[in-house]
């Protein structure tokens, strides 16, 4: 099998999912918020945050039933925390950041819905068929389902949105190993065909889409298949290297959910009205108006009654807002960790021959000579900071330590066993002495086993009130080591241009504390393959790529024989360190008591009340205050 071939089956589509999730939601150390200059002090990070503070775990509804008759219409009013403007990118194909896709929930839809396990269901707008033994997904369309401008849904829909990741102008960052894995696809990237040979449109309704291979994580929502249309008709007129930027995307939006888009005032507030063709039925409540809320502010537009549902609330500040009259705190544990990353290498765009095709695909390319490539470095930082104590102090035991990339939620595949690495100074300093990072001179910090000087470049996002804290608590844990860890240019950097640096390897950044969203697919390639341009560590082994390629494979409808290549693979990785995983995390949501039912509960369908936008409906004109 040649590289290319082999390597092409690496990326997955769960990137999507797990996009720059590093959630710019004001939440803690993953947002933004440039109002830090990272100068805390030692004295109060030790107080905040020592070893075997304990906290006990809180416990929250999934679902809150207010009593009372419905009135008529009525306008939920939607407080989006985050120190980040969203981007204003309303596309699924072409969006990166969480706030955008936040935002496009209330309007674009989705194809499939899922169950408590995040398996795709019957739920969705359409259905969905794989035949393992014919490599192909069918996907069909339900009745009734329409644009925000009246025309219907069709099967020419659900291929243009392939038709555009797959483009050789496209601009965004979904193409992977799932969109090469069709047959004809990376031909049709080439530009050596101006169509997809292994999408088939069978009807109307109907698509089918022939894959090279198959394997059991197409069964998962974002586990593969794409879950998305795009209005052939609306957007086909506009060159894909023109899209991203189109009115049609950044002012006038159309999608099919239940809420059409009004009005956008871009990185502040989206008006919504309610779609009354939704193929679910028509919403109860007239209009959404969504405005974003810096996280300083939050827990004072909650005391005053601001908003109906806060999304995204900082659990930093959880014991500010936990019992504010008027309103009812529902929780749910995140499909989302923190982590800090290490810098092993570069991304090496893709190889083309003098006719411009591709003979070696863009990649992960890791680098041995590193300054973070000694796995014993990278194990002894871990062991030397104490994320129980950040849980417990900095967000009130709602975050936890964690102990793999792969989160608790996925109870199937996550290795509840791992140990992780546990508050140990003293074995980090073992670990260091036994490696050779020895303090040559005698001023308390560690030079490289060279004897050279070690200075690592520590680069992380500001907002929210923990930001600077933790940052600094960790910078003094690795100091406590002798390791002598700085803060990129001396402060926290805003969202949007820290993810510009990581992004582009920015030589000036060894180390780097984000965030991801994982999405509803366990299956990590998209985060930790070869292809992947989210593997912003850069890390990459031959033994890794036989994981992920083990995790997609046929074999794995063999779930207990899947489930043990994850257990392994978990195992493999935490040894390997690439990134160090700090923290699980709870999702709070607090609902308003004039809001009638809200439900948070995972796989709920969509058409009980409470779980599907359609089915929200106010109880008051007034917002309670009690």
């Amino acid at each position: 099998m040649s590289n290319k071939k082999r390597y092409s089956m690496l990326a997955s589509t769960a990137a999507v999912a797990f996009i720059l999730a590093a959630c710019g939601n004001g939440d803690t150390e993953d947002s933004a918020d440039d109002s830090s200059n990272g100068s805390g002090t030692s004295e109060n990070t030790d107080e905040n945050a020592s070893p075997g503070d304990e906290v006990e775990p809180v416990t929250f509804e999934q679902r809150v039933e207010n009593e009372g008759e419905a009135i008529d219409g009525g306008t939920l009013s939607v407080g989006y925390v985050s120190d980040s403007p969203f981007t204003g990118i309303f596309s699924w194909e072409l969006y990166i950041g969480a706030p955008d896709a936040d935002i496009m929930s209330y309007t674009m839809g989705t194809l499939f819905g899922y169950d408590e396990n995040y398996q795709i269901d019957d739920s969705g707008a359409a259905s969905f068929d794989l035949d393992q033994d014919a490599n192909k997904v069918t996907i069909t369309l339900k009745d009734d389902v329409l644009w925000h401008d009246g025309e219907p849904v069709t099967a020419g829909d659900i291929a243009f949105a392939y038709e555009i990741i797959g483009h050789p102008e496209y601009t965004g960052v979904r193409y992977s190993g799932d969109f090469a894995n069709i047959v004809g696809m990376e031909e049709y990237k080439d530009g050596a065909t101006d169509s997809i040979e292994g999408i088939t449109i069978v009807d109307d309704k109907t698509v089918e889409i022939e894959y090279q291979t198959v394997g059991v994580q197409m069964l998962q929502a974002g586990g593969g298949v794409w879950s998305y249309a795009a209005p052939r008709h609306y957007l086909e007129d506009v060159p894909v290297a023109e899209l991203e930027s189109a009115p049609e995307i950044r002012e006038n939006p159309i999608g099919f959910g239940p809420f059409k888009v009004d009005n956008i005032v871009p990185g502040e507030s989206v008006s919504y009205t309610a779609f009354e063709d939704y193929y679910r039925g028509a919403p109860k409540i007239d209009r959404i108006e969504l405005e974003t809320v810096p996280t300083t502010t939050a827990v004072a537009a909650m005391e005053n009654a601001q908003y109906d549902l806060f999304m995204s609330m900082p659990t930093d500040q959880f014991e500010n807002y936990e019992n504010i009259p008027g309103y009812t705190n529902l929780g749910i544990d995140d499909t989302a960790y923190t982590y800090i990353g290490f810098k092993l290498g570069e991304w090496q765009e893709a190889e083309k021959d003098e006719d411009g095709n591709i003979v070696e695909p863009a990649q992960n390319v890791y680098n041995p000579d590193s300054k973070m490539a000694d796995k014993n470095l990278r194990q002894a930082m871990a062991y030397a900071i104490d994320n129980d104590a950040v849980g417990a102090k900095y967000y009130q035991g709602l975050r936890r330590r964690a102990n793999s990339p792969i989160i608790p939620n996925f109870s199937d595949y996550y290795n509840e066993d791992l140990e992780g690495y546990p508050f140990d100074p003293d074995r980090a300093n073992e670990v260091l002495d036994e490696a050779g990072y020895e303090d040559t001179d005698g001023d308390g910090i560690r030079e490289t086993p060279e004897g050279e000087e070690l200075v690592i470049n520590f680069a992380s996002m500001s907002g929210g009130e923990t930001a600077e804290p933790i940052v600094e608590y960790y910078m003094q844990s690795w100091e406590r080591v002798g390791l002598k860890v700085e803060l990129l240019e001396g402060r926290l950097h805003e969202f949007n241009s820290f993810y510009d640096r990581v992004e582009a390897d920015d030589p000036e950044i060894d180390i780097y504390q984000g965030a991801w969203t994982t999405g509803f697919d366990p299956t990590p390639e998209g985060l930790y393959g070869r292809l992947a341009p989210n593997n912003y560590t850069r890390w990459a082994t031959e033994e890794n790529d036989e994981y992920m390629e083990a995790m997609t494979s046929t074999e794995g409808f063999d779930l207990e024989w899947r489930q043990e290549q994850f257990k392994e693979w978990q195992e493999y990785f935490m040894d390997e360190l690439p990134i160090i995983p700090t923290l699980f995390r709870k999702a709070v949501t607090p609902v308003n008591n004039r809001v009638g039912v809200y439900d948070i509960t995972v796989g709920e369908n969509p058409d009980t009340e409470g779980v599907g936008l359609h089915t929200l409906y106010l109880i008051s004109e007034d917002r309670a205050t009690e």
